[in-house]
């Protein structure tokens, strides 16, 4: 029933990556450039490289135990890709193309992943990405919406009720939430010790193409570093400061015209059915988390830039506070500290292309979308394992032709989203008495037809499967 929110104006942002949600803190990674400018010693490379070989015999060893496929063992001339960004879409296709033999490096701003109070929803389509990686099933596990669910009008009215059951009958598999933590967690999970480099901020220095490498070059408390690298992924979130350099005439993210607010807080004493509130120019959700915790999410028609003359706990107890159960419960238990807000952007323009050179956009620096399906991070993670298909190993590997196909199979499909989800997301911008009120009838009389309505605006997005079959891998 996600069909909105769980990860309202997404962590993939500059600002809110500095605080995103990750439990894993990694540390320095080998540095593909040489010795004369690299501020990483030979002894560090040769540290990074043995871990990485160890993790790939475990990884091998763990496959063969369980049945798995095999990731690529990795050369000792494996093709180097600098990721920028350790958001989900970054970490995915790290993993990805870790799986596949490269060598990889990701570069984060942040000074460490100290996981704050988002949530995000797996739907189907991203768990099937997962597969390929071998991290589906444990996101599966997850899922903690097992009944009942729908949307309530603020004084608690159903107009919309469905079920668990009708949603993986619908699409394959269930709707997950989880803490964008536990996400990362998992993610990192899958990657050699010291393939994240936090506290670093990157830069494409030379966006390469066939015949010569990409440069990025880095600065941290350590000082500079430069890198040779035969792919760059840039995943630096929707004011991505790399889609700037490569496209400097388009003309970027465009506010949407709402804020949003994420917590998550203790279970309310009450019990009470997963839900997305629908008011005038207003938006509410509580959702269940695995580990009893509730995500919750809203969203309201504001100026850009807006923010509480007090603090942003008050702002919601004067939005939603004599709402439906169990938002009072939910609003008194959070701590003013941890409410985030964001006003929510979007890339209705599309991108002429997803790369340039050697350098491939993912996530939001490609096609930020408000979260009215619940898709930006699904999105990226679809981003993820098409990109290590199109790539391969690196035999052979020609940027031109492997980035072009990435964004042939890409730039169509997420430019339909972030419509998709742009016109979902006007019907939640409706303020006026009348159109709220015309919106609640047309809704409920939609519901009546069946359990699938609220369903629906998936269609299309959430059977998405990865390219080359189940269970292959990318």
């Amino acid at each position: 029933m996600e069909q909105h929110g769980a990860e309202a104006n997404r962590g993939d942002t500059e600002a809110d990556r500095t605080r995103a949600d990750r439990a894993h803190a990694a540390h320095a990674d080998s540095a593909h450039a040489d010795s004369g400018r690299a501020d990483v010693s030979r002894t560090d490379i040769d540290h990074a490289d043995a871990d990485a070989d160890a993790h790939a015999h475990r990884a091998a060893a763990d496959a063969h135990r369980t049945g798995a496929r095999r990731p690529a063992p990795r050369r000792p001339d494996a093709p180097r890709a600098v990721v920028v960004g350790a958001g989900v879409g970054g970490l995915t296709a790290a993993v990805a193309l870790h799986r596949r033999g490269w060598r990889v490096t990701v570069l984060e701003r942040a000074a460490d992943l100290t996981p704050v109070g988002a949530g995000i929803g797996l739907a189907p389509n991203a768990q099937r990405a997962l597969d390929v990686v071998g991290l589906g099933d444990r996101v599966r596990a997850l899922s903690a919406w097992q009944g009942d669910g729908g949307m309530l009008t603020p004084g608690g009215r159903w107009l919309v009720r469905t079920d668990a059951r009708a949603a993986a009958a619908r699409f394959g598999g269930p709707l997950v939430l989880l803490h964008r933590a536990t996400l990362v967690e998992i993610l990192t999970s899958a990657l050699p010790a010291g393939t994240v480099r936090t506290g670093t901020a990157a830069a494409v220095a030379d966006p390469g193409d066939d015949h010569r490498p990409a440069r990025v070059t880095a600065r941290s408390d350590g000082g500079g570093t430069e890198w040779e690298a035969d792919l760059v992924l840039a995943a630096d979130g929707i004011h991505s400061a790399i889609r700037r350099a490569l496209f400097p005439d388009h003309p970027g993210p465009r506010y949407s015209g709402r804020t949003s607010w994420r917590m998550v807080v203790p279970a309310p004493g009450r019990p009470f059915a997963p839900h997305e509130t629908w008011g005038a120019g207003r938006l509410w959700g509580t959702q269940p988390l695995k580990d009893g915790r509730v995500y919750a999410y809203a969203m309201a028609t504001a100026p850009e830039g807006a923010r509480a003359p007090d603090d942003e706990k008050a702002e919601l107890l004067r939005l939603f506070g004599d709402w439906h159960h169990p938002v009072p419960e939910v609003l008194a238990a959070v701590d003013p500290g941890r409410v985030l807000r964001h006003d929510v952007h979007h890339l209705i323009t599309p991108l002429p292309a997803h790369h340039r050179g050697r350098v491939v956009l993912l996530g939001d620096a490609a096609h930020a979308m408000m979260p009215s399906l619940g898709q930006g991070g699904n999105q990226a993670v679809e981003d993820a394992v098409v990109l290590a298909h199109h790539v391969g190993a690196g035999d052979g590997f020609t940027p031109s032709r492997a980035l072009a196909a990435h964004t042939a199979d890409r730039l169509p499909r997420t430019t339909a989203v972030v419509r998709k989800s742009a016109r979902a997301g006007a019907l939640t911008t409706l303020s006026a008495r009348p159109a709220v009120a015309l919106r609640s009838v047309l809704v409920g009389a939609a519901s009546r037809l069946g359990p699938g309505f609220l369903l629906r605006g998936l269609d299309g997005i959430a059977d998405w499967r990865p390219p080359g079959g189940p269970g292959r891998p990318a």
